[in-house]
């Protein structure tokens, strides 16, 4: 994961607009720590900071095709890179980069190659030989983008929000799987899938299908020539993904340079439920473990670096970000770039515990696709963001183009929760990977209930958050709430806090605009609140907020606390 940033049309072409653009840059160097490049054309300037996974010795950016009239800048993976190398055979590269195809596609293809690329990306393409310009980014928004326009004109990109949002007065999300074009004049989407219309599918239910296209897409997300591993929570999408990677280490180019034995990370509280899970399943799996503590105060001391890093006043986000943020520091410690993770799973098949309440399979199908168009602003923006602070790059291969089509073409009658039938949530995919011969997981791992991670790293966590929040926002405070932010105005405590806290960093009406709003439960939609009249009093982003649904709803634990350590992390 790396940090792009593109100015183009500047009034100004002076030294000092150059010196700018390389003091914004550097903003980004969280995120590619290993090398910066910059290239300047008249009015035209791409800056990247380098996190190097592929190629790490010739793939500095940006990058170019022959004769240097096409430059781009990346941040992402294109895992087919290989064999788009095949089609592009007359064309000449100069490094072994994975982003390099980009700039020999353009010329092959024009404007409209975007679509055969397979990975996560966000990447700007300048051509000089007319000044034009194209931005694309991936099709869920795994790597974030954003869009600005400066007072002279000129049209600004970059990774995150804090390297444009001094210089540009509008700013804005760069919307996922669309292509924003110079010569066309604007954004149009390139991707379009079938489920984006939210027609209801009626594919018959396939597991085998559904098992060997899932393990496809972790096998290709495991392209790196530096050391990698899983987190891993001990719920069910991470433990697929861990062991799915396990299962084909041995016969990878990463084992032949860094050895077969997988490393796995997990991080809570002191006798979390995903320290516990987790454990069992690398006990199982037989992986280099490593369980990491933290304890209720390092995670508040943190919340500010959290917010500044990941760019959302978003409550839920930034519950789960933190301790996500405190791993991957240790992570990075370890001498690990490069982590795959189970995020998307959720979305995909209502693994939410909220889809319990779901009312027809019309309704849950719907959900799925709101969930899964909204991921960029929440678990994606999460993912990228809290370990790219610390110059980690995250992976998600349930997010996979191929896996998501497949997956969403099945009939969704498959996925409800029947509970007369044996099905829990996100039953597809467990009885997909339920096999007797060869078993991936425990079965007790395998039909473990859903723990969002904020309530999976410790149940007290939560609970201390808002006791945090509720001595530093006065009872007065709330009352001027919606006159101080009449936008997405915090109706908690907590959320007024993390909103203060963003406001101070980010203080412009573009800013807070990139923040979605409106009721959740459970980590619900607006529009999904409406299946249960109960949930409507009970508005909170935690797993705990399904009553009658989750086993430790808040009904039933007001009064646990678990220990936190008292020796600090490890």
């Amino acid at each position: 994961m790396c940090g792009i940033l593109a100015v183009l049309g500047c009034v100004d072409n002076s030294q000092a607009k150059r010196a700018r653009i390389i003091e914004l840059s550097r903003r980004l160097r969280h995120r590619g720590p290993d090398w910066s490049g910059i290239h300047c054309h008249d009015d035209c300037y791409l800056a990247h900071q380098r996190l190097a996974i592929v190629d790490p010795t010739s793939g500095d950016q940006p990058l170019y095709n022959e004769d240097k009239t096409v430059i781009v800048t990346v941040n992402g993976e294109i895992y087919n890179h290989k064999q788009l190398r095949e089609k592009l055979s007359s064309h000449q590269f100069r490094t072994g980069s994975d982003c390099e195809v980009i700039a020999h596609l353009y010329e092959e293809y024009g404007e409209e190659f975007v679509n055969m690329l397979d990975g996560m990306f966000a990447f700007i393409l300048l051509d000089t030989r007319d000044k034009s310009f194209i931005a694309a980014r991936d099709a869920i928004g795994i790597t974030p983008l954003y869009l600005g326009w400066g007072h002279d004109g000129s049209t600004w990109f970059a990774s995150e929000m804090k390297a444009l949002s001094d210089d540009c007065e509008k700013f804005m999300s760069f919307p996922p799987g669309h292509i924003y074009s110079s010569k066309q004049g604007g954004l149009r989407r390139w991707y379009n899938p079938p489920w984006f219309s939210e027609d209801i599918p009626s594919t018959p239910y396939d597991p085998i299908l559904l098992r060997k296209t899932f393990e496809r897409a972790v096998v290709k997300r495991m392209m790196t020539d530096v050391p990698f591993g899983v987190l891993l929570s001990g719920g069910l999408d991470s433990s697929l993904v861990a062991s799915v990677v396990n299962r084909h280490l041995a016969e990878s180019d990463a084992a032949r340079q860094w050895g077969s034995q997988l490393h796995t990370f997990c991080i809570g509280l002191k006798g979390s439920p995903d320290l516990k899970a987790a454990k069992e399943v690398a006990d199982y799996l037989g992986t280099r473990h490593h369980e990491l503590y933290f304890t209720v105060q390092e995670g508040i001391d943190a919340l500010e670096e959290v917010i500044y890093h990941i760019e959302t006043y978003d409550v839920t986000t930034i519950r789960a970000s933190t301790p996500m943020f405190l791993m991957s520091r240790k992570i990075k410690a370890l001498g690990v770039k490069m982590v795959l993770s189970g995020e998307g799973s959720d979305e995909i098949f209502g693994g939410y515990l909220y889809f319990h309440k779901a009312p027809n399979k019309k309704e849950f199908h719907e959900e799925t696709c709101r969930k899964i168009k909204a991921l960029h602003l929440y678990d994606c923006l999460r993912a990228n963001k809290s370990t790219a602070a610390w110059g980690v790059e995250a992976r998600v291969p349930f997010l996979d183009k191929e896996f998501i089509d497949v997956a969403m073409d099945i009939d969704p009658e498959w996925k409800m929760i029947r509970r007369d039938l044996g099905r829990i949530e996100k039953w597809v995919l467990r009885n997909a990977f339920d096999d007797e011969k060869n078993p991936y997981l425990p079965k007790h791992i395998l039909y473990r209930q859903k723990e969002q991670f904020s309530d999976g790293v410790g149940y007290s966590w939560i609970d201390a958050l808002k006791d945090h929040a509720d001595k530093q926002v006065p009872d007065a405070t709330m009352l001027a709430a919606k006159f101080i932010y009449p936008e997405n105005t915090p109706t908690t405590k907590e959320g007024y806090l993390y909103r203060t806290i963003f406001e101070k960093f980010f203080p412009k009406n573009a800013a807070r605009a990139t923040v979605p709003g409106g009721p959740s439960v459970a980590c619900s939609t607006a529009k999904a609140v409406e299946w249960d009249a109960a949930w409507s009093k009970n508005l909170d982003p935690s797993g705990r907020a399904a009553l009658g649904v989750h086993e430790a709803s808040y009904q039933d634990v007001e009064d646990i606390k678990l220990e936190e350590p008292k020796n600090g992390p490890l």
